[in-house]
């Protein structure tokens, strides 16, 4: 069992959203370095922000010597940089691949070269799974999409780095892990993930926009049980070399069930509009968890009704310093 106390943490994607918030669990007891390129910066509206325990090191992850040098002497890695987004990932797939994969095999470079490595924990993805995901387990199979569709690159370079990051372990010896997050939201999202804009439109009470029909099936995970699943992870032996499916089996509703709820809950006034499709897009995604029950001890504790109420007012907050919507959550008839 690894102690959490008086370690060196090295966080790539240390600004974004589940990083700063992991940052905040950790920062009074250990010495943690930041690593982002600073796209978005959720870190800088942290009370943590300027601690004396954090060190924030812009960077991108792709310039290997830089990451290398930022690294030095740490025991404990975290990669969260990636390029996520369906906007960002179908209007850039060429960047998308690139800083996934490659700025994977960087991190873990860094890691493994540095002889202090303690542990090294990954982000991959549930889109892993493809288009419909029932309750799945680590070792279903997973798929890469149709070629060419742009909307599969991000699930593509995140099973690549998935693979890469077991093969560290078994050639190396490197302690990884692997998580597939499912749907995190919460404070601190900066994003176009889904609760996150319509819960912006519905503070509003702009119209909220679904693309395609509203049937798809989603678990939504609260962060703060995301980041109770990484803290287990990153101490139990039991988790290293394995691949975890992380998410909350429990908070289930279609999209559009989740902007009626979103409404009713903040006593919103927003339209609900649909919108043609985008791109392809994943039917179903839920699930199953018992692997990380059984061997991290992880359950999601927040129900989607009390993480909407937190989130919302950690958004109604912090409005004035959100970046702008992508342009096709905006557009109008």
């Amino acid at each position: 069992m690894i102690n959490l106390k008086n370690k060196k943490i090295f966080i790539t994607g240390g600004a974004g959203f589940i990083g700063s918030t992991l940052i905040g669990k950790l920062v009074e007891e250990n010495e943690i370095v930041a690593y982002d390129s600073l796209d978005r910066n959720t870190l800088k509206n942290q009370s943590f922000a300027n601690h004396k325990n954090l060190t924030l090191v812009e960077g991108n992850v792709l310039d290997r010597e830089h990451l290398i040098k930022a690294a030095k002497g740490s025991e404990i890695f975290v990669h969260a940089a990636a390029i996520a987004g369906i906007d960002n990932t179908v209007k850039s797939p060429v960047r998308t691949m690139t800083v996934n994969m490659i700025g994977t095999e960087n991190a873990l470079e860094a890691a493994n070269s540095s002889g202090s490595c303690e542990r090294f924990l990954e982000f991959s993805t549930s889109e892993v799974f493809g288009s419909r995901a029932y309750r799945v387990e680590e070792v279903d199979s997973t798929t890469t999409g149709a070629v060419g569709e742009a909307r599969w690159t991000y699930a593509v370079s995140k099973l690549a780095g998935e693979h890469l990051t077991h093969a560290y372990h078994r050639e190396h010896g490197l302690p990884t892990v692997t998580f597939r997050p499912f749907n995190v939201y919460g404070p601190g999202q900066l994003g176009e993930g889904a609760i996150s804009i319509m819960i912006r439109k519905a503070l509003k009470n702009e119209d909220i926009y679904i693309f395609g029909d509203g049937s798809q099936i989603r678990a939504w995970c609260y962060v703060d049980d995301m980041v109770d699943a990484l803290m287990r992870a990153l101490t139990m032996p039991k988790a290293v070399g394995e691949s975890f499916n992380i998410g909350n089996a429990r908070a289930v509703t279609t999209i559009f069930g989740l902007a009626e709820t979103i409404c009713r809950v903040l006593n919103s006034k927003s339209k609900i509009i649909f919108r043609d499709a985008l791109s392809a897009d994943i039917e179903l995604r839920i699930p199953k968890v018992d692997k990380s029950q059984e061997l991290l001890g992880f359950k999601a504790q927040i129900d989607l009704e009390e993480g909407l109420v937190k989130t919302a007012e950690w958004i109604a907050r912090n409005m004035d310093d959100l970046p702008e919507m992508p342009d096709m959550f905006l557009r109008k008839e």
